[in-house]
């Protein structure tokens, strides 16, 4: 009765169950089945080929047998004259000389003279035939056919003693090297598995310690080979893990931090209040509000970010204009622009369609300006761009404010992140409106680009797929 064989590491759902047996031997076991194969076609394709070439060398031999023997019976028959036993006395010794083959001679007349076949039950000389006959030769004196002779096989195949010799020769040749073969293909098949599955054990046990707990561990491989790939591949998918986890304790620090601040500031509020401290009046309570509004802002940006992240927000996809949604956009913020005392300037290309969300490329547009005119300083200017190159829709948003730190620009589209200069000290921005935009780029099947230098000002790009030219000229129709 066969045992179930368990596994040391359970298998996911779904998978079947592998044998226990490594895959270096498998991978030697294969190689083994593989040359045995081969082998053996090679030992059968070569004993017919061998075979057929030994069956026409025999009956070449027995031809040149039968011709000898027709000749040394002439010349015995012309010194003597007639048939008589001394003409006749070498066949013995040609027989055995030819081994496996009978040898009968006939008169002129076909009255058998010698007869070296074995006769039939009833003691008569086996008749000749076609099958059987290996080589009739005439005896001929003088020009005159005196006689024939005969060598016909006693067993079929016929084949001569050098020949049969000849044949377990080779097969013998055959087998050893095929054994030999076995052998080193063994051997050579194990050295190679090991050299196979050495990378691949270095990286399981560089997985292993990645799943418990030591993101710091890399493999390091280099080279062009697919181990190397994988290897580097891995270290690739590790370091993204390694990030992940850094930011998500970051994520969960600032998300922490910014609950404690206005959390605190209430606690400690409502504490003066109830102890008298403070009177209950309602400035206070407007205090209150607005920390209790910031703080529901602050969750709902979260939920919503979560859902653009996860591609769980609901989109209202239609064919949008993005030359006339950001035109409406550009004169709603024109007179905050002017009030924080910076120019502004505004181009676009004419029908730049696109099929998006309004509201969503509003808030992400929304977000680029509001971060402009946070950190230009008064005298800036801030330009916004429309325009198509290719097949990608762009929206432009460049400043000449602060800038952005090449090492600060790694992190911008992190949540909770502000850069340490504005335009005001009393920052009260949630720190994820470029995370937002940025989500909001990939619900769009789009990106988000950023040029900055320090002290100069910025530039962000929003890109999103342009609609096909035969979808414009249909929504331009429509309109009409």
């Amino acid at each position: 009765m066969e045992r179930a064989i368990v596994l040391k590491t359970p298998m996911p759902e779904g998978r079947p169950h592998r044998w226990r047996i490594t895959f270096a031997t498998r991978l030697t076991i294969t190689f083994a089945m593989v040359t045995a194969v081969t082998v053996a076609i090679s030992f059968v394709l070569l004993t017919l080929a061998w075979g057929q070439r030994i069956e026409v060398h025999s009956s070449e031999q027995v031809k040149r047998l039968s011709e000898v023997a027709a000749t040394t019976l002439a010349q015995r028959y012309r010194f003597v004259g007639a048939w008589s036993p001394t003409v006749l006395e070498a066949l013995p010794s040609l027989q055995k000389l030819v081994g496996n083959v009978g040898i009968r001679v006939a008169d002129s007349n076909g009255a058998v003279l010698f007869d070296g076949l074995p006769s039939d039950e009833n003691g008569n000389p086996q008749p000749l035939d076609g099958d059987r006959s290996l080589a009739r030769q005439p005896i001929v004196v003088d020009g005159l056919q005196v006689g024939t002779v005969w060598l016909v096989a006693l067993e079929m195949p016929y084949l001569s003693e050098s020949n049969q010799q000849f044949r377990f020769d080779s097969y013998q040749a055959i087998t050893i090297a095929g054994v030999i073969a076995i052998i080193l293909t063994f051997l050579f098949s194990m050295l190679f598995s090991r050299s196979l599955t050495s990378p691949l054990q270095y990286i399981v046990s560089v997985a292993n310690e990645v799943r418990h707990g030591n993101l710091s561990v890399r493999t390091d491989m280099t080279g062009r080979d697919e181990f190397a790939q994988l290897g580097r591949a891995m270290d690739e998918m590790v370091a993204s893990i390694e990030r992940n986890v850094v930011i998500e304790r970051q994520l969960t620090i600032g998300m922490a931090h910014e609950l404690r601040t206005p959390l605190m500031a209430m606690q400690a509020t409502i504490e003066a209040m109830i102890d008298g401290a403070l009177p209950l009046d309602r400035a206070r309570l407007a205090i209150l509000d607005s920390e209790v509004v910031r703080l529901g802002r602050l969750v709902e940006a979260q939920l919503r970010l979560a859902r653009l992240e996860r591609g769980s927000d609901t989109m209202q996809v239609e064919e949008l204009n993005l030359t006339e949604l950001v035109s409406d956009l550009v004169v709603a913020n024109e007179v905050l622009i002017n009030n924080a005392e910076l120019t502004l300037s505004f181009t676009a290309g004419s029908n730049v369609m696109v099929n998006g969300d309004a509201d969503l490329l509003l808030q992400a547009t929304t977000n680029l300006i509001s971060n402009a005119v946070q950190y230009t300083p008064a005298g800036g200017q801030i330009t916004i761009e429309v325009r198509a190159v290719r097949q990608v829709a762009q929206i432009i948003v460049s400043d000449t404010g602060v800038g952005i730190s090449p090492e600060d620009i790694a992190q911008i589209f992190l949540r909770f992140w502000r850069a340490n200069s504005g335009r005001s000290s009393e920052d009260d921005s949630l720190g994820i409106g470029l995370a937002m935009t940025k989500g909001i780029a990939n619900l769009h099947r789009g990106w988000v680009d950023v040029e900055s230098t320090l002290g100069k000002g910025s530039i962000f790009t929003i890109n999103i797929p342009l609609l096909k030219k035969a979808a414009i000229r249909k929504s331009l129709r429509g309109k009409k």
